[in-house]
């Protein structure tokens, strides 16, 4: 019997407040896109009805499968160059919607990673996906910080 997967780690804003370029953030365990799709499709199934495609800038991505198998459906996977914010995830349902979320790289601190998720959900954000990233990322730099995002020397070790 296998292990069941860690639950996604996910902050969405609420349907009725729901404006801007983000609706939430996603800050998945590894840059394994068939390993950490489904937990994430787990989740937002439910609320957003069945996620049918996605799409990810490459840039982050190792490996972006064409389709991913996910708890009795397949979900396509479609990838895009400087066409799609690298620090976004794109998502269709069978529903009429859209979602876009903000993608926080794995190796992100803990501490930066929840005042993403907050800054994304937040419904008077107007800041795209890289847009926060280097809003955090400037932040960290100017505070002295190693919890930053992205680059080599401020990578959490936890």
């Amino acid at each position: 019997m296998t292990a069941a997967a860690p639950p996604a780690r996910v902050a969405l804003k609420t349907a009725d407040l729901s404006h801007g370029p983000l609706d939430g953030a996603w800050w998945p365990r590894s840059r394994d896109l068939l390993g950490e799709l489904p937990a994430l499709v787990d989740a937002l199934d439910p609320l957003w009805g069945r996620i049918t495609r996605i799409a990810v800038n490459s840039r982050h991505w190792p490996v972006v499968p064409r389709k991913v198998p996910v708890n009795g459906h397949v979900v396509k996977a479609g990838w895009f160059g400087a066409e799609l914010d690298p620090h976004k995830l794109l998502l269709l349902s069978y529903a009429p919607g859209r979602w876009d979320l903000l993608v926080i790289p794995p190796e992100t601190d803990s501490t930066v990673a929840a005042r993403l998720m907050a800054a994304s959900a937040d419904p008077r954000s107007a800041l795209t996906a890289s847009e926060l990233i280097a809003a955090e990322t400037t932040r960290a730099g100017a505070t002295g910080s190693a919890a930053a995002t992205g680059s080599p020397a401020t990578r959490s070790t936890a």
